[in-house]
């Protein structure tokens, strides 16, 4: 039993963590700013879940579609009222960064407002909550166990088709090549980042909405609980590479999963609050031996390297 719910915690985790990475590494290639606010785009997808199953009644799961827009919606938000003019004034990456958290900061100040109302006004529980009671079952299987991991092949699969197969995904990925040939060539590099962003959010905004069903919710759990893992993901899988989200995102997942709770298991629950340090240290020990990631790694290199040891023995 403790097997089968270390395997299950891992998976979604993984899911969870990888579409997070998914869109924080969107955003980074496409404009190069460091997001410390993704998280807490997950954050209002919570509260949307939150708001269609309490309020409105509805299956949770209903909420995916409307976290995933208004998720977007945040972070285009985000990049046109704020970042966008920055960078026109050309502000360093450290100011722009900066700018992230303070937008960080002012989001889970508006989620603070909401949780308030929804209490006051609706009498529903909106902190430190759990919703694990209203999912769906499959043959005594819930159905977050099906649905994280069949979110994250979907949205891999559909980035796939998007960035290789259609005219805009061409103009995205030479966006993110050259920026500025892109430009010259007649393709609207500004659409291309809204586009990033609106994507990026959206992904955040739809996997925040079904989260509670595993994760307590409340306003900073992105900020809290989340971020620190998504860029440890992402950095991780090699932040130059967007299926390297992928890689990094249950890399990591999966470690912090099965560590945290082998140890539980051995010390006692009481270093289960530490997990954050799970993956720092992976992120720590990866810029270490590979600063460009696991999907930056030229195994081609090595062989030979490999080789020529051999040759030389």
């Amino acid at each position: 039993m403790v097997d089968i719910l270390i395997f299950t915690d891992a998976l979604i985790t993984s899911s969870i963590l990888t579409l997070l990475t998914l869109g924080l590494t969107l955003t980074y290639l496409t404009t190069k700013v460091p997001n410390f606010a993704h998280g807490t785009f997950a954050s209002v997808g919570i509260y949307v879940g939150l708001t269609v199953s309490k309020i409105f009644h509805q299956s949770i799961y209903y909420g995916m579609l409307p976290g995933f827009i208004l998720g977007g919606l945040v972070a285009v938000i985000q990049y046109i009222a704020f970042l966008r003019p920055m960078t026109k004034r050309n502000a360093s990456t450290t100011t722009l960064m900066v700018a992230t958290i303070a937008f960080d900061i002012f989001l889970i100040a508006i989620l603070n407002i909401i949780a308030d109302y929804i209490q006051i006004g609706f009498h529903v529980e909106s902190r430190y909550f759990i919703l694990s009671n209203l999912d769906f079952f499959v043959f005594g299987t819930r159905g977050i166990i099906l649905v994280a991991p069949i979110l994250v092949i979907a949205v891999v699969v559909s980035l796939f088709l998007l960035l290789n197969k259609t005219k805009f995904g061409i103009a995205m990925r030479a966006t993110i090549e050259n920026p500025l040939l892109a430009g010259t060539v007649g393709i609207n590099t500004d659409l291309v980042y809204i586009v990033s962003w609106f994507i990026a959010g959206g992904l955040a905004g739809m996997v925040g909405s079904i989260t509670t069903l595993w994760y307590i919710g409340n306003t900073n759990v992105g900020s809290d609980i989340f971020l620190i893992s998504i860029f440890a993901a992402s950095v991780t899988g090699g932040i130059y590479n967007v299926y390297g989200a992928v890689v990094g995102g249950f890399v990591i997942g999966v470690t912090q999963s099965v560590i945290i709770r082998q140890l539980a298991g051995i010390v006692g629950a009481w270093i289960i609050p530490y997990q954050p340090l799970i993956p720092l240290i992976a992120m720590v020990v990866t810029l270490l031996i590979s600063p460009s990631g696991i999907m930056g790694v030229d195994l081609k290199a090595i062989r030979k390297r490999l080789a020529r040891e051999a040759d030389a023995r």
